[in-house]
């Protein structure tokens, strides 16, 4: 039996998306129809290509190699076909949109060392919702999105996506003197009794993840204070509230950033573009530097290092 186009393309959307359902909405196909033909294809190679979790799904080291390949072949039928276009000649910067993470600065970093030496107009917003939407109006090339567990952004079409990092945990910000402060780990039900400040992107679901999370560990979460990303660094430092915080800064002073005991809160990176504006070349190329960018950063919080090389499941694909 010989594996056809389509579903070389299968593959890659699964392994791009992070997700069966999100890769058959791509592929136009139902869910169990996806799943089945994954199965065949799977029969077909001998062996599994994707491990399945209750946050999605990531390549086996199998998959890796079987996702590489395919990647190749699809980059050669697309230029063959004229599926892919020429590298543009603009010196127009590329407008890049990114969650606020403490990789931004080495990602303009990498990004504008390229070879075709564009400069880069980066947006920083952590809103989901609002960096998927100036992707879809065409304000943004590109795009670095971070989106909590079981609150996905829909990405309109044509735009497609990879993901960077399938899941990683949310963090939780102390005061220095904070009660639990030494800990190695914090249970969110000893944060009970605390005056939050209220997630930044609340449109997208960070808020009602939030919730969710500390009704499952027996409270409601008292909000007190909305504050913008870095907006809320005093409030903790000065033990007036706590906050969720993305595990790869390094904690300011005044302030503890330590992970919650079981990960109840996990988000996702994903790089998006529009392919109307960059080539699948360049798309494979941004996405390689933003995640060495990333990779920068990955010990500036020895406790997130410490998680990060316990889990090399969720490591960016190079």
């Amino acid at each position: 039996m010989t594996i056809e186009i389509r579903q070389l393309r299968m593959i890659c959307a699964i392994a791009e998306t992070g997700s069966i359902t999100r890769a058959a909405a791509r592929m136009e196909l139902t869910q169990p129809a996806l799943s089945n033909q994954l199965h065949s294809i799977e029969r077909m190679l001998g062996d599994e290509l994707f491990v399945r979790s209750r946050t999605g799904v990531v390549p086996t080291a199998f998959g890796h190699q079987i996702v590489n390949r395919a990647r190749i072949v699809l980059s050669e039928v697309d230029s063959l076909f004229g599926g892919a276009s020429s590298p543009p000649t603009s010196t127009e910067p590329l407008h890049l949109g990114c969650a606020h993470l403490a990789c931004v600065s080495s990602i303009v970093d990498r990004v504008q060392a390229d070879p075709q030496g564009r400069s880069v107009m980066l947006h920083v917003d952590s809103s989901a919702a609002a960096l998927a939407d100036s992707l879809a109006r065409g304000r943004f090339d590109a795009a670095l999105v971070a989106t909590t567990e079981g609150f996905d952004v829909p990405l309109a079409r044509p735009i497609t996506s990879r993901v960077l990092i399938p899941r990683y945990p949310c963090f939780v910000a102390l005061a220095a003197d904070h009660r639990l402060a030494d800990s190695d780990q914090v249970r969110l039900g000893d944060l009970c009794d605390e005056s939050w400040i209220g997630p930044p992107g609340a449109d997208d679901g960070s808020l009602a993840a939030l919730r969710a999370a500390c009704l499952d560990a027996g409270f409601e979460p008292r909000i007190r204070f909305q504050a913008p990303s870095g907006g809320g660094q005093e409030l903790v430092a000065n033990g007036h509230g706590i906050r969720l915080v993305e595990p790869t800064f390094p904690a300011p002073p005044g302030t503890v950033a330590l992970p919650l005991e079981g990960d109840p809160l996990v988000a996702r990176l994903v790089v998006a573009w529009r392919p109307d504006r960059i080539t699948r070349e360049q798309a494979d190329l941004l996405y390689r530097e933003i995640a060495l960018a990333y990779l920068l950063h990955v010990a500036d919080n020895p406790l997130f290092h410490r998680w990060w090389q316990a889990h090399p499941e969720v490591h960016p694909v190079l």
